[in-house]
């Protein structure tokens, strides 16, 4: 049995990958400080659930032995999660990353799968953004996230493979839900209040649906070590506008659902071609931002997501105001 070692597998994209690595055969490990709850990953024979930091060297030396493959997902996720204590996110996106790697390789780890952003590459004019284009972050957060990826290319090897990569917004239902990223903003306020507000509009953001995202780790996983050695993929469904998405939300919530349009500061668009990871591996998505709509709303309306806009443990920036982590 091949065995995972997940690092934030409790986080909001682990809490879909690590049921699905289960039902596919995989023995997996999850190391999360479980911030948003330990009953986000169901118990199972084959999982191994460690509540602790990744800055903790120990407890990798502890855990790490007898896994093929590490998926690295653990971050302070998001700008502002990351801007409210820019040291302790310095300490764990950026300072921690080397030492996880240099243990993989010592416990003969022979893949390491690194989920970094599509906002390393800044503001672009070009059309298709590209993998082989210059980064030029415009955060901390950003730029770290590029930081790693060099140091990851560092490590290369043919006994340990290396992959970055880079995922749009992720979007959709998960049992550790995340309602501070922008498709699922727009369907929470478009359910619940019947409205929502779209500041500016024509700006590009891309989006990919969360099992879409699952299944590029597991195309990445079970690739030919020689397609994926060194190499960088954008995850992504497609670039649309935030207008756009606002009416693909309506379109599945209701027609009574006003949208109100405000003017804003910041009209930047982000736009990513996943054009790499479909010739390298054959890997396309296959859910559009409707179903992660759809999703969603069937999430509101059985009553698995309640009090959606004030429970802290569905807003990151909430829960890590709250928590005080150090």
């Amino acid at each position: 049995m091949k065995k995972i070692f997940i690092t934030g597998g409790a986080g909001y994209v682990g809490s879909r990958l690590v049921p699905k690595l289960l039902s596919l055969g995989y023995g997996v490990t999850v190391l999360d400080l479980m911030i948003y709850g330990e009953d986000v990953l169901d118990d199972h024979k084959n999982l191994s659930k460690i509540k602790g930091d990744i800055r903790d060297v120990k407890k990798l030396e502890q855990n790490l032995p007898g896994h093929n493959a590490l998926i690295h997902l653990a971050c302070i996720s998001n700008d502002p999660s990351f801007e409210l204590n820019p040291t302790l996110g310095k300490s764990i996106n950026l300072d921690a990353f080397e030492p996880l790697v240099k243990l993989s390789i010592k416990n003969r780890i022979n893949q390491f799968i690194y989920a970094s952003s599509s906002s390393v590459y800044g503001i672009k004019e070009e059309k298709n953004v590209t993998e082989d284009m210059s980064l030029e972050p415009l955060t901390d957060y950003s730029k770290f996230k590029g930081d790693c990826e060099k140091i990851l290319n560092k490590y290369s090897s043919d006994d340990f493979i290396t992959t970055t990569i880079r995922p749009s917004t992720v979007c959709g239902y998960a049992k550790r839900q995340r309602l501070d990223l922008v498709v699922n903003i727009l369907t929470n306020h478009a359910f619940h209040n019947r409205e929502i507000k779209v500041f500016g509009g024509d700006q590009l953001r891309p989006n990919v649906h969360i099992e879409d995202m699952v299944d590029s780790y597991l195309a990445v996983l079970n690739a030919e070590p020689n397609k994926i050695n060194n190499e960088i993929f954008n995850v992504g469904f497609k670039n649309q506008s935030v207008n756009e998405l606002a009416e693909d939300v309506v379109n599945i919530i209701g027609e009574d659902v006003k949208i109100i349009k405000t003017k804003s500061d910041d009209n930047r668009s982000y736009h990513v071609s996943s054009q790499k990871i479909k010739d390298v591996l054959n890997f396309e998505t296959k859910h559009t931002i409707k179903d992660a709509v759809f999703d969603l709303k069937n999430a509101f309306e059985q009553k698995l997501l309640t009090n959606t806009f004030n429970d802290e443990f569905f807003f990151n920036i909430k829960r890590m105001n709250s928590i005080k982590l150090k």
